[in-house]
């Protein structure tokens, strides 16, 4: 009996695997005169030659299907069994040419509405690309997957993604814990954003090597970010002298996604916003775009986007009066 050692690489062990080892068994289950064991990071195939070089040429298969479209299951395998992959893969490939990315749960995260293609449009275009819209327009979602998607394509280097601490509306007093414990609550939506798209274990990776960093606006003062996919969330709040110190940290092979409710300011009454005034600005210069989401985006529960028009209309009649 020979023995082969398959050494998983880069590879998120649930999502290759399968939930209970399901995509192994399968495979297992079409070689019942071989043994396939998997430890760890590596696969164990023992049995007779010919099976173990059909089997090794199978799981190779199925790791460059996992690296190529962000999954791997049951029904992916079958194909692989039947040698139908030229098939599933032409499927998959006329999929993934929408897919941003797949998440974590393996389901594919796409741009929904008009204005959200258009943003993937003009990030794929701009280097810098303002992204302004209500709440629920999926303007923060799609900028984290389009940074994840130029990481795991090896078009940057590292996701830096900021936002200015600043309370919404109320005053949370003072915070126990670290630096980190302080401003976490912060960046929560960030990190759901990110949690839906990377593994636990590989984003633990990413933040402990500086892969992928979070961290509030005053940080990026003095630093050049170069080869780093940068996004700046909740701009609305940031003052004309903190947005202009985060347009100039941009280095070389950078991009850029700055996102923000214009509805939704959360400063003093008496301080501008340096998003309105760096749109103003900045919107004819050629390499940066300006996409304008509405009520027509939002993705979340039904009521959201009733609940803005509703403030929207307010707002108007309130204006219409003064």
């Amino acid at each position: 009996m020979v023995e082969k050692v398959i050494t998983l690489e880069n590879v998120s062990l649930v999502d290759f695997l399968g939930v209970e080892n399901r995509n192994i068994n399968e495979l297992s289950a079409a070689f019942p005169k071989s043994k396939i064991i998997s430890r760890g990071n590596e696969i164990r195939i023992q049995g007779s030659s010919p099976e173990i070089i059909r089997i090794n040429q199978i799981v190779q298969s199925l790791v460059d299907h996992y690296h190529k479209f962000g999954k791997l299951t049951e029904d992916s395998v079958k194909s692989y069994l039947n040698d139908e992959s030229a098939e599933t893969e032409k499927k998959m490939m006329v999929d993934a040419e929408e897919t941003l990315v797949f998440g974590t749960r393996g389901f594919a995260i796409k741009a929904k509405t008009n204005n959200q293609i258009k943003l993937v449009k003009s990030v794929q275009k701009n280097d810098l690309v303002f992204a302004i819209g209500p709440a629920g327009t999926g303007k923060t979602y799609i900028s984290v997957a389009m940074a994840v998607r130029a990481l795991k394509n090896k078009e940057v280097k590292k996701i830096i993604i900021t936002r200015p601490a600043v309370e919404a509306g109320e005053n949370l007093g003072f915070l126990p814990g670290d630096l980190k414990e302080k401003i976490d609550p912060y960046l929560r939506p960030i990190y759901d954003a990110l949690d839906d798209m990377v593994p636990a274990e590989k984003l633990k990776y990413y933040q402990e090597n500086r892969v992928i960093e979070i961290a509030p606006l005053a940080y990026m003062r003095g630093r050049t970010l170069h080869n780093a996919f940068i996004l700046l969330d909740e701009a609305q709040n940031t003052t004309p002298m903190q947005i202009k110190m985060f347009l100039t940290r941009m280095g070389p092979n950078s991009k850029a996604i700055i996102t923000g409710d214009m509805s939704q300011v959360d400063l003093p009454k008496k301080q501008k916003s340096g998003l309105v005034e760096a749109t103003r600005i900045l919107r004819d210069i050629k390499g940066i775009g300006v996409i304008n989401l509405s009520g027509e985006d939002v993705v979340r529960h039904k009521l959201v986007k009733q609940i803005i028009d509703a403030y929207d209309k307010s707002d108007a009649e309130k204006e219409a009066k003064s």
